[in-house]
């Protein structure tokens, strides 16, 4: 009898030891993981100030450049502080709903410093706040990039009460529809990276549907509207292609072989890009310029989002090459012909780019062209399902962002006079000069 509660006893204490043990892998994190996530959250808030702020600085006339770092600073700080309060809760916040989070982490309620957050690994957690400050970021460069499509005419209060309505009904339903467990297009098993439906096509979608409803800039078509500032531009989108690094690769969540492959095709994809856009311009135009050059390398950027952890790097140079071929097209003759004035090109580089690139997802994540796809992956289902999920964020975004332009406008107007778009936004609006003649 002894022996026997002997071994009964042994037995309990193994079970006991193997349940703590897988108890533990269920919680295991890794402060090299810690690291790097924070370093990438970090280089994403450097893609937004001031990476985006002087892309779009350099990209508008003199008169307007310090009201575009303006709107940028004044977005990235207030959806931080929106998102704190509810924006990961109605994004990330536990519901079973396919369409929203809830309210069960309003004010981040309940997540302390030993809260985790799983990975893509099973086993592999990182502190929640480290998530939640990635996320965050997400969240406030989507809305910075909207104002590139109505930039140097739209009222400062109108971008401010727009940037807190459009991520309330736009951004955290769509980033929870895409990315939360629960989500109704991350069930419909559709491949979104690192944003290609919930940060471009959702920014390019409302920054056409911002053209439109605002109307052209005085003067567009007759007056000189170039860039008052390349270098600028170009210092922003470079910039910008380093913060993607930590866009890319943190979008992994950890720091093993998926960052690098994310890497690897961040580089690559924006070089075909820009090689994409140089020859088809020179071939054309019969000159080489840096704008285009610029404008292919975030048409690149944007293309490899949603593709960057499942294609291989050749399919991501394919990738990035075709999209800026194609958002070339889109700028130089296709809004041209529609006669919408999208100040900066948003739509055409993150609204089309995203598009392509999210479809491109389906078809270069394919084993058959260098993919992860896996064994038995379906070329056509999967793309069909991207092409499901573009249409749901394209219709969503852009019914909101209508209703939310139109409401705004009926109430405090969006637009500027005619006098203070002469003058400029810098000295009507806020009462400075980028530049000052000595």
């Amino acid at each position: 009898m002894k022996l026997r509660n002997l071994i009964l006893a042994a037995g309990a204490t193994l079970s006991a030891t193997v349940a703590f043990a897988q108890d533990a892998v269920v919680e295991t994190m890794d402060k090299g993981d810690v690291s790097f996530m924070i370093f990438s959250t970090v280089m994403v808030l450097f893609m937004i100030i001031p990476g985006v702020a002087l892309f779009y600085g350099g990209l508008v006339r003199t008169k307007n450049m310090l009201s575009i770092l303006t709107q940028t600073t004044m977005i990235t700080a207030l959806v931080m502080v929106i998102w704190v309060f509810y924006g990961y809760s109605f994004a990330f916040g536990g519901s079973t709903s396919p369409w929203w989070g809830g309210t069960g982490k309003l004010f981040l309620a309940g997540v302390t410093t030993d809260s985790m957050a799983a990975t893509f690994t099973d086993g592999i957690v990182i502190p929640e706040y480290v998530f939640i400050a990635f996320q965050m970021t997400f969240a406030a460069i989507t809305p910075a990039l909207i104002i590139g499509g109505f930039a140097e005419r739209i009222k400062f209060k109108a971008v401010m009460i727009f940037t807190l309505l459009w991520v309330t009904f736009a951004y955290f339903p769509v980033a929870h529809m895409v990315w939360d467990g629960a989500g109704y297009i991350y069930n419909l098993g559709a491949l979104d990276f690192a944003g290609g439906t919930v940060v471009h096509i959702n920014a390019g979608v409302a920054a056409l549907v911002g053209a439109i409803v605002i109307g052209k800039r005085k003067g567009f078509g007759k007056d000189m509207m170039a860039p008052h500032s390349m270098t600028l531009t170009l210092v922003g989108a470079g910039i910008l292609w380093v913060g993607w690094f930590g866009f890319n690769t943190g979008s992994n969540l950890e720091a093993n072989g998926g960052a690098g492959l994310a890497l690897i095709n961040t580089f690559v994809a924006t070089a075909g890009a820009i090689l994409g856009w140089a020859i088809v311009e020179g071939t054309i135009r019969g000159k080489v310029s840096l704008l285009g050059a610029a404008s292919g390398m975030i048409a690149g950027l944007v293309a490899i989002t949603p593709a960057a952890g499942s294609v291989g790097p050749v399919g991501a140079v394919a990738l990035g090459a075709g999209t800026s071929i194609v958002t070339f097209f889109f700028v130089t003759t296709v809004k041209n012909k529609l006669g919408y004035d999208d100040s900066l090109d948003v739509f055409g580089i993150h609204g089309v780019g995203g598009i392509i690139g999210a479809i491109g997802t389906g078809i270069f994540t394919a084993p058959s062209l260098g993919g992860t796809g896996g064994e038995g992956y379906n070329m056509i289902g999967q793309t069909l399902i991207q092409a499901q999920a573009v249409g749901i964020t394209v219709i969503w975004t852009a019914v909101v962002s209508f209703i939310l332009f139109k409401g705004i406008d009926m109430t405090i107007g969006l637009r500027v006079s005619e006098e203070d778009e002469a003058v400029g936004l810098d000295l009507s609006t806020h009462g400075e000069a980028a530049y000052h003649n000595s």
